[in-house]
């Protein structure tokens, strides 16, 4: 039995010198039980997804109410209505500016 345990121990110092076992081991086993524990852990998401949604009836009945759906379309025209070139740049205060005077030389110099 001495001899046994004698023979486990040298095996046992003889692999924990070894990097490869000692590093890329656990390395490995921990990349690869995290893939496994990620696949279990992002599933729940769609496990748990709620199928059915609520039509703007229901959504009244409750109390809420629900934004008219609102095209590409309609807002490629009220793009079109804006008037974008034709601007004013700005420069607003530096943080060590004080706004109120900022906000008076800009109304001096557009007047």
């Amino acid at each position: 039995m001495l001899t046994m345990a004698m023979t486990l121990l040298t095996w046992f110092q003889r692999v924990s010198r070894q990097r490869f076992l000692r590093y890329g081991m656990p390395f490995l086993v921990c990349i690869v039980g995290g893939s496994f524990a990620l696949k279990h852990f992002t599933s729940v998401r769609y496990d748990f997804r709620r199928t059915t949604r609520i039509t703007n009836e229901e959504a009244k009945k409750f109390g809420v109410t629900l934004k008219n759906k609102e095209t590409v379309e309609d807002v490629y025209e009220d793009l079109q209505k804006v008037d974008l070139d034709s601007w004013q740049n700005i420069r607003g205060p530096r943080p060590w500016e004080d706004s109120k005077t900022v906000q008076n030389l800009q109304k001096i110099n557009s007047e």
